[in-house]
């Protein structure tokens, strides 16, 4: 499906109908093949894992009297009792705790490293604006990350590569992270990713590398707009390394701003500014404004059209790779559909 998506691509730019320019990133929170509530958390793994072993050790006590008593069944116990069966159940449900508990326990490794680089990003802002002003500042601190799994850190039993995330209308899904970059004249996606995460903090590196796979035949972009989901320190370098422009909002834009401020022009860029700093400068001109806001009139447009036209809301394969297998084909899908426009038929 990978290869096939690219194939499109090029068409699309031996057609005339994609030169890439401007793309706008964006991500939408997809329901996996997974019911959230097939899933064993930290807590209650740890409290059926004792309760098991416990029983075990009761069967193994009853089987011992058996033994002694061949005749005689033990007290309070039912005579259909298999003890050797009940044996063997327990024995498959501790093991598949054991190893829900050590994928618990990867995870939460992966989130405190995650967690660790944020935090020390954090810290590393607040050091340089104290550097900068000569006073300390006021509030708390930003808080070091807790290593080790949480009580309520799960893991789905249907499809343990899938996630429990922040979904839309601030309810939770089981299911996965997609990404799509779309480009802001043709409205062809132009990269398209699965992710396990979260939030999107982290999926600015692997669009870039989208982008670089198929450099050669459509260019490079000029710049990358993505809402304030994306911003970072480290998100805004990283395109400036790959030689193209960030628009990422730093905050979330409020709706019907005064004329006057909608109005007001941007203030000099001061020399020596950092990567975003000059970001931020950028995005306050009326060009900056013009490019961020067609954001919403481009990747925004193409996920409800996913959604609303074809239909699709949720995947069907399980497993990560299935699911990005899934998501390419869907954005495929969208690239024919759009190129049939684009070429008149």
């Amino acid at each position: 499906m990978e290869g096939l998506f690219k194939q499109i691509l090029e068409l699309a730019a031996e057609l005339g109908a994609l030169r890439l320019g401007t793309v706008s990133l964006d991500g939408s929170k997809m329901q996996g093949n997974a019911s959230k509530h097939k899933a064993m958390s930290w807590g209650y793994a740890n409290r059926l894992e004792q309760q098991l072993q416990g029983e075990v050790e009761k069967l193994l006590k009853l089987a011992e009297r058996a033994e002694r008593e061949s005749e005689q069944e033990p007290e309070g116990q039912q005579q259909e009792l298999d003890i050797p069966e009940e044996l063997e159940r327990r024995e498959q449900r501790l093991a598949a705790i054991r190893e829900a508990k050590e994928k618990i326990t990867e995870r939460a490794q992966e989130r405190h490293e995650a967690e660790r680089a944020e935090y020390e990003e954090k810290l590393e802002r607040r050091q340089e604006r104290e550097a900068a002003s000569g006073k300390k500042m006021g509030g708390r601190p930003p808080k070091e990350p807790e290593a080790g799994p949480k009580e309520k850190d799960k893991v789905n039993l249907t499809d343990e590569e899938s996630r429990i995330i922040p979904g839309a209308n601030g309810g939770f899904v089981q299911g996965y992270n997609a990404q799509a970059m779309v480009d802001h004249d043709s409205h062809l996606v132009v990269g398209n990713h699965v992710s396990q995460a979260a939030n999107d903090k982290r999926e600015v590196e692997p669009a870039l590398n989208e982008l670089a796979e198929v450099e050669e035949v459509l260019g490079k972009p000029e710049a990358l707009v993505a809402d304030a989901g994306y911003h970072s320190k480290e998100n805004v370098e990283k395109c400036v390394e790959q030689g193209i422009d960030p628009y990422l909002a730093g905050s979330r834009e409020r709706h019907n701003q005064p004329l006057e401020e909608r109005m007001k022009a941007a203030s000099e860029c001061p020399e020596g500014a950092d990567a975003v700093s000059a970001m931020q400068h950028r995005m306050q001109t009326a060009e900056g404004k013009a490019i961020y806001g067609k954001r919403k009139a481009t990747v925004e447009t193409v996920f409800g059209v996913i959604k609303e036209v074809l239909g699709f809301r949720r995947f069907h394969l399980r497993g990560l790779r299935g699911a990005e297998g899934e998501w390419t084909l869907v954005c495929t899908a969208w690239n024919l559909k759009r190129l049939h426009v684009l070429v008149g038929g």
